[in-house]
C-alpha cells in the first residue's frame, strides 16, 4: 500500500456470530498488513475452531487488493471464501482478514442459502465490529492569543479539523492535524480570520483513524 493513501478497514479485531437454519455462523476478522500476518491468523482461528464443520477464510491486502485468497474449506465451490472476498471488497475495506466457521446444525442450505449465508456473515460482522478510514493527515502547529480562543475553536469544529492537543502558556498553542489537500484552504482561512497574526509550523504526518457512520454494505462498485 502506498503512503499517503486514504482507505477503509475495520476498527479493530473482532468476532460476529449467527445462527442460520440452526447452523452456527462465527465470523472472526482482524486487521492485517502482510500474507505471514494473514495466514497466522486464519491458522489460529481454524486450530480455536478446530472441531468445526468448516473453516472458511478469506483476506486482501494492499489498497488494489494486492494480495487476496479465499478458502471453501470443504464447502461446495463457490459458494463460501470467494465469497467472503467479494464482500469485503464491495465494502471496500482493506488489510482485512476473515475466518467464518460453521458448526452444521443439520438442514442443508444450497448453494444459494450458503452464499447469502457467508455474505451476511462478513457484512454483519464488520459491521458489528466497526468501519473506520485510516486518513493520512499533516500536523500542523500555530498559536492564538487567549481573547481569539472561542471564535479559533468555533472555526475547527465547523470545519470538523482534528484537534490533537491545546497547551495554555502566555497564548494558546493548537497541534492539529489536516489531511495535504485541505491546508492551503485552511491556513488562508484561518489567517484571514485572525487577520494575519498567526503563523504555522509543520509536524511529522501520520495515519489517523475516523469513524464512518454511514456505509453501504452491499454496494456495488
Amino acid at each position: 500500500m502506498s503512503e499517503k493513501e486514504n482507505y477503509l478497514t475495520i476498527k479493530e479485531s473482532g468476532s460476529n456470530e449467527l445462527t442460520i437454519k440452526k447452523s452456527r455462523f462465527i465470523t472472526t476478522m482482524a486487521r492485517v498488513t502482510n500474507k505471514e500476518e494473514a495466514e497466522t491468523f486464519v491458522n489460529q482461528i481454524s486450530k480455536k475452531y478446530h472441531d468445526a464443520t468448516h473453516n472458511t477464510y478469506a483476506y486482501t491486502i494492499g489498497l488494489n487488493d494486492d494480495q487476496v485468497k479465499a478458502s471453501d474449506n470443504g464447502e461446495p465451490q463457490g459458494t463460501a471464501g470467494v465469497v467472503e472476498l467479494r464482500a469485503l471488497q464491495l465494502m471496500k475495506l482493506k488489510n482485512v482478514a476473515v475466518v467464518v466457521t460453521r458448526y452444521f446444525g443439520g438442514i442443508k442450505l444450497g448453494a444459494g442459502g450458503l452464499i447469502r449465508a457467508y455474505s451476511n456473515s462478513v457484512t454483519e460482522a464488520a459491521q458489528a465490529i466497526g468501519v473506520i478510514k485510516r486518513v493520512y493527515q499533516e500536523e500542523i502547529y500555530f498559536s492564538i492569543p487567549y481573547n481569539r480562543l472561542d471564535e479559533v475553536n468555533h472555526f475547527l469544529d465547523e470545519n470538523e479539523i482534528f484537534v490533537a492537543h491545546r497547551e495554555f502558556t502566555t497564548d494558546v498553542k493548537f497541534t492539529i492535524f489536516i489531511e495535504e489537500s485541505d491546508l492551503a484552504k485552511f491556513e488562508n482561512e484561518l489567517t484571514e480570520l485572525l487577520n494575519g497574526q498567526v503563523n504555522f509550523n509543520n509536524g511529522t504526518g501520520r495515519y489517523n483513524e475516523i469513524p464512518v457512520k454511514e456505509i453501504n454494505y452491499h454496494e456495488q462498485n
